[in-house]
Formats: structure tokens, sequence, C-alpha cells
């Protein structure tokens, strides 16, 4: 099957909804992801005044939760897609709700950083294995918003992690939040094993219309034997410049994910509690953002039928919105503007994030989980670069303004790899029916 850039959708009429269920175990599996991510940026500067950490240090902490990310995705992803989703979730979860948990016993920063690594070597699956799930459940003209949606409750998590980790830290120290939040994952594990099914012809509660408008992708084909060349993966342009364009989008949000913490303590001299605050706002503005992104793209696909315009046009207005604000941000005299155009800067930045998440299942279809995973490698590889270079261009130059011009400029590059990204050349190699 091979989708042109006119796409035929029509409306759903499916009479059960069970793949909404499974969408909203998928958020709930996100928001989980970032919770136990995010968790170490309000307690950085806690730890680093415990143990004596410079910035580079801490950066190295934060890096290595992005090596162990990175390098784990293309492994992750085609075992997500040679054992399924439901195995696959259920026991990455366990392995990194078990590491979450351990980052309390840390000791050093050498120990912090193996634990670090290992906690990503385990989420390294996450979404890789979401997308894969979502390839067999969902249907092209809602993928958009379920990738949307699914980074929403990432980003929501993370905001209100931030908000939550401010009292924590107060009342408990920073080791206990570790272990409340590690537990959460283990009783989500539990669910999904029990309830979810890699295909939906495989769960009692689907009925045979829902099934239909599943299958039925909207252009009328279904496709049967499909294969993932990976010599033909590897010398796509158009899958070359979704990595690259990932890749700076993974260098960008980091900084917000870790750093912002830090920078409204030391620059805007906010405290413990304040800066939890407004380090949330920003990433509560990316969540509703993220939603947003991707419903726009399959409303536009539905009313133009133009599958490249509705994926195209709401990533470049993303990141040409960040480009703009993240520069004012840092260059605002004023504290509150400062959190105003961040705010901006991030819910720019995260509109773009369900469209790029749709890429992998619109060229990648039964490999989504593989080819979503390559993607997501670049993207962590720049998340893994960035909180070394933060660290170093700050020991250098002693300001925040390197470092978020920097970003902006990639920023700038990803909007114009977004013109060679094309959603209707897939990847894989299938026969018709």
């Amino acid at each position: 099957m091979n989708l042109s850039a006119k796409t035929v959708v029509d409306a759903p009429t499916a009479k059960t909804s069970v793949r909404y269920k499974v969408l909203w175990l998928c958020v709930a599996l996100y928001a989980i992801t970032y919770m136990d991510r995010v968790c170490i940026n309000m307690a950085a500067p806690v730890i680093a005044k415990e143990f004596g950490f410079d910035k580079v240090t801490i950066g190295l902490i934060f890096s290595s939760f992005y090596l162990g990310y990175s390098l784990l995705q293309v492994p992750a992803g085609w075992l997500a897609d040679r054992i399924g989703p439901r195995r696959m979730l259920t026991g990455i979860v366990l392995w990194w709700s078990a590491f979450t948990m351990l980052s309390a016993a840390a000791w050093s920063a050498t120990s912090l950083m193996v634990v670090r690594f290992l906690f990503g070597v385990g989420e390294a699956g996450a979404f890789p294995a979401a997308t894969r799930a979502f390839s067999r459940w969902l249907p092209v003209s809602e993928r958009g918003f379920a990738q949307g949606v699914t980074h929403s409750g990432s980003r929501l998590s993370g905001s209100l992690t931030n908000l939550a980790m401010g009292g924590l830290l107060v009342a408990l120290g920073w080791r206990m939040p570790f272990v409340l939040f590690g537990s959460i994952g283990v009783l989500w594990a539990g669910v999904w094993f029990f309830w979810y099914r890699d295909r939906p012809e495989d769960h009692s509660s689907v009925s045979s219309s829902e099934l239909a408008w599943i299958r039925g992708t909207g252009s009328g084909q279904q496709a049967k034997g499909q294969k993932l060349s990976w010599r033909r993966l590897l010398r796509s342009t158009n899958m070359w410049c979704l990595c690259l364009m990932y890749f700076c989008y993974g260098y960008v949000l980091v900084i917000f994910l870790s750093w912002l913490p830090t920078y409204f303590s030391e620059v805007r001299g906010m405290g413990l509690v304040k800066s939890s605050v407004y380090t949330a706002i920003p990433l509560f503005a990316g969540s509703v953002t993220n939603s947003l992104g991707g419903w726009l793209s399959d409303r536009l696909l539905l009313r133009t039928q133009n599958l490249i315009y509705s994926r195209r046009i709401v990533a470049h207005t993303g990141f040409a919105i960040a480009v703009i604000f993240m520069v004012l941000g840092v260059l605002a005299e004023s504290p509150i503007m400062a959190v105003a155009s961040m705010a901006l800067a991030v819910a720019g930045l995260e509109l773009t994030t369900g469209i790029s998440w749709a890429i992998p299942l619109d060229i990648g279809r039964d490999y989504s989980g593989t080819v979503s995973s390559v993607m997501n490698m670049f993207g962590n590889t720049g998340s893994t670069v960035s909180p070394i270079v933060v660290g170093f261009l700050l020991q250098r130059y002693h300001s925040w303004t390197p470092p978020f011009v920097l970003a902006s400029i990639l920023c700038f590059v990803a909007w114009l790899l977004w013109f060679k990204i094309d959603p209707t050349q897939p990847v894989v190699e299938e026969s018709r029916i």
C-alpha cells in the first residue's frame, strides 16, 4: 500500500471504543515515563549540594539516562515488533520502575550515573512499543491525535511532578520520592498485562464494526507481507531528515526538562518551591499543545485529504513559535515575562511532537516500532549531548544566553528539515490484496 498526498478518510462508524481504552492506558504509560524521568530535575540542586557536584557533573548525570535510552532504542523497537507490546511493555515498565526506586540508594556521582543509565535502558522501549500498539489499534485519521495526547500526558505529568517535588523534597528529602514514583509503574504493568491484547481481533470486547474501522485505514486497501528493508531504510532521505529533525527537537526539549529549575533559581532568583511552580508552567503549556498539534493535523487531514500538508503545516508553525520565544525568554528582564516566553517556546516545540511520532506510523506501518525507535534514537542522542553541552557553555561563559541561542538555531534547522519529510513515502515493502 502506497499512500499518496491525497488520502481518503471517512468518519468513524465503530460501535465500541476499546481502542480508546488502549489509548488512555498508553497516556498513563507516557505519564509514568516522565514522572520517573523528571523527578531528578527538581532534586538536582539538593543532590548537588549534598554531594558537592558541579554543573558538569550534574550534566553528566542527566546525560547518563539519555545515553542508555538512546543506545537501546533500536533493539527495543525491533523487539517490540517481534514479541508485541503486551509482553514488551510489561517487562520494561517493571525494569525501569525498579531502577527508579534504586535511585534513592545512590551514594556518589558514579552510582547515580549507573542507575540512571540502566533506568534509561528500561525506558528505551516505551514509546516504540506504544507506537507499535497504535499501528494495530488505530486508523490513520486518529494517529496524530493519539500521538499528541499521549505526549501531552507525559508533559502534564512532568509539570505536575515538578510541582509535587517541591513539597516532597521539603517534607521527605530527595530519596523517598523516587521510591514512591517507582511503585506506580509496577501497578500499571499488572493492569496492562492482564487486560491488553496485541491484536484487536484477540480482544473479546472489540465489536466487528470497530474492527472494520480500525482495519479500514481509509485508503480502501489493505496490505500483507510487509517487509522492512534496512538498506531501504538507511538510504531513505525521508528517514534521515526525520531523524535529524528529531535530534534537534531532543536537544532542545532536554534544556526545558532538565535545566529550567536551575535557570529559574540562579538567574531569576527563585527559591525551591517557587522554582517548582514556575518550572511547571512551560511543561503544562507543552502538554496542551501536544494534543492540539495532533488534533489539528487529523482535522486538516479530514478536511483537505492531504497527508503531507496536514503534517507539515502544524510542524512548521510549532518550530517557528519556538525559535521566536526562546530568544525572547532568555533576553527578558522581567521574571514573569521570562516564564511566559519560555512557556510559549515550549508550547511551540511541543506542537510538533504528535506529528513527529505520527510519521513512523505513516511510513513504518507494521514496523512502526522499529522505525520510531530509529527516530527516537537520534532524538535522544541529541538529549544525551544537550546537558553536557549546556553544562560546558555555562562553565565557559557564565551566561544562559549561549545555550538558548544555540537551541533556537537548532529549532530553525528542524523547521527547514520539515520541508523534506514526506509521510506518504513508506520505508516498508508490501504487496496488495
